[in-house]
């Protein structure tokens, strides 16, 4: 053996000697204190996939005990906010549960994306700064001149993590913790004009990771990929918090190096001979779909046939996606039995439902009329919606599917999703409006959680069909602006995420779809020939006449999870901050 391969990091293990436990401990500080006795831990890697340091659990909780006493040493006190900019790497990891150890709230916040520029982020980080109210924003080295500024201009210690290194962390007496303590803020990704901070406790936490491990039948062998971010729900609570307490070896790529080569991704699994677990929301799977060139076999360069479990969540699931995954990864050994579609938001700290492992996607077609209440009996064509089971609720978890009024509907009745269970958030940090909005006592003494989102239960499996305050209603219809996006994206030369649609009120005072389309081409005649397309298309798939936009490319917006943001797009438009091309009527 050379001395470059005697130097070269090795990853940890796949499996351990040490029990494997399914999060039954009271804090999260209690389940890292169980995995550091094993071999296991996180794992990171280059954007080439290439493996630049491991973490065994060990040396993570040596480290974050470590961060605990610098920051008592620095002040810090139980329920101080810590706001950390959510870095895939050791030192966020460290201190996120270093905060926890030090019985701090750790508060992930997002890195900058790549459109908006250097003000924005600032303004972003500024508003959730307020929101939380911390004592300290905490951020990498490059970061410094933007989160130094967001910190200055909301009135807070902004810190260098790499200072923190030089700091004194003299071996003080840690504070008691219990599982009703709040573990952590996550703000949830809707508008960051009104951020909400969603406040969980250990116990909802850990009954929340609980139930992924049996969700998804986690087995001996079973390790992880992610290049999910972790300032996101799914990335920080299912593929960063879930593997720590149910102790799965993990290996990492950053978000933005999936962003640049997503491939890199399945090159991980491939090369990782152990891989069985890795989600990804429907446009993940969408991109490496695209991505396989026609020229190259997919069984050449992967090998995908261990991995069991392709979760998928966080955005409408797309069949029509996932069959072209299928079709452009079968042959590299990715069986569609894999596919495991799940529902869930960070108001019930993650997991609402998961598909049953090896029930792959399974689809609904529903006529027009069930979803959208229009009477079945007009002249009119029909049209169906493929609508994807989202899974059985999990562990802990109950599904109720109401009216408006709250009153329960029965099975395959579209109405409103709500849920209740051990993992439903306390409410909205010191947001106590938000919190009653959406939050209802039940006669049990639980509360049931209005998770926003429209959907139906059939033979105890949930199906999503849309989210309940993006719907657009014209003359009495009800149409789901996803429905219209889909529309446009058939058109050759547009993809998923080029197309906002949402509702504006005429000078009339009528309602009418807006349906903003990001163009890439500089010639006025094809911006004319490519409206008349796009609003051809619209009405013949949904029989409205919309007023179609088209806008720059990079314009429309984006939560800081990388979903469209209808909302704010809707906002944007009608500000004037967002300006179409002038094209010709």
């Amino acid at each position: 053996m050379t001395a470059a391969e005697q130097a070269a990091p090795v990853a940890t293990p796949t499996e351990d000697a040490l029990p494997r436990r399914f999060s039954d401990f009271e804090t999260v500080g209690d389940a890292l204190d169980y995995a550091a006795r094993g071999v296991r831990g996180l794992n990171f890697h280059d954007a080439r996939g290439t493996l630049t340091r491991p973490y065994p659990f060990a040396e993570l909780r040596r480290d974050s005990l470590t961060q605990a006493h610098r920051l008592i040493a620095m002040g810090v006190q139980p329920e101080d906010r810590i706001a950390l900019i959510a870095e895939t790497g050791p030192e966020f990891a460290a201190l996120f549960f270093g905060c926890v150890y030090a019985g701090a709230w750790p508060v992930p916040l997002p890195l900058p994306t790549s459109f908006g520029g250097a003000q924005s982020y600032i303004d972003q980080l500024k508003v959730q700064l307020d929101s939380c109210d911390p004592k300290m924003l905490i951020y990498p080295a490059e970061l410094a001149e933007m989160a130094g500024e967001a910190a200055r201009q909301a009135g807070t210690q902004g810190v260098d993590w790499t200072d923190l290194a030089g700091r004194d962390a003299p071996d003080v007496a840690l504070p008691a913790t219990t599982a009703d303590d709040i573990a952590y803020l996550q703000y949830s990704s809707g508008s960051t004009r009104f951020p909400h901070g969603v406040a969980i406790t250990h116990r909802a936490l850990l009954n929340n990771l609980a139930a992924h491990a049996h969700g998804m039948q986690l087995e001996p062998a079973d390790r992880c990929v992610s290049w999910l971010p972790w300032y996101h729900d799914m990335g920080l609570v299912g593929c960063m918090l879930s593997v720590v307490a149910n102790q799965v070896s993990t290996d990492y790529l950053k978000t933005e190096d999936f962003a640049r080569r997503p491939l890199a991704w399945l090159d991980l699994i491939s090369r990782n001979a152990g891989t069985t677990l890795s989600y990804s929301p429907t446009f993940g799977y969408d991109i490496c779909a695209r991505r396989m060139s026609s020229q190259t076999k997919a069984s050449d360069r992967f090998d995908l046939s261990r991995w069991r479990v392709a979760g998928n969540g966080a955005d409408m699931i797309r069949p029509d996606v996932m069959q072209s995954f299928v079709d452009a990864f079968g042959e590299a050994g990715f069986k569609a039995s894999a596919f495991l579609p799940s529902y869930g938001l960070a108001e019930a700290t993650l997991a609402v439902s998961i598909m049953p492992p090896g029930e792959g996607i399974v689809v609904e077609l529903v006529e027009e009329t069930q979803l959208s209440g229009v009477a079945a009996g007009e002249d009119r064509p029909q049209r169906f919606r493929a609508i994807v089971n989202c899974g059985k609720p999990v562990q802990g978890m109950t599904v109720e599917i109401r009216e408006e009024d709250g009153t329960p509907l029965p099975e395959r009745a579209v109405g409103k999703v709500w849920c209740a269970g051990s993992s439903v958030m306390v409410g909205y940090f010191r947001d106590q409006e938000s919190t009653d909005a959406c939050m209802a006592p039940d006669s049990k003494g639980g509360v049931w959680l209005d998770t926003g989102d429209m959907g139906y239960l059939s033979d105890g499996y949930l199906y999503i069909v849309g989210r309940a305050k993006d719907m657009i209603i014209v003359n009495g219809r009800n149409h789901w602006p996803q429905d219209i996006e889909w529309a446009v994206e058939q058109l050759p030369g547009f993809k998923q995420g080029d197309i906002a649609a949402f509702a504006i009120t005429t000078p009339g005072g009528e309602e009418t779809p807006a349906v903003l389309v990001q163009c890439r081409t500089s010639d006025h005649g094809e911006r004319i020939r490519l409206r008349d397309a796009i609003r051809e298309r619209v009405r013949a798939v949904t029989g409205m006449n919309c007023v179609i936009e088209l806008v720059p490319p990079r314009t429309l917006p984006r939560t800081s999870s990388g979903k469209l943001s209808r909302a704010k797009a809707r906002n944007l438009y009608l500000n004037g901050d967002i300006k179409p091309y002038a094209v010709a009527a």
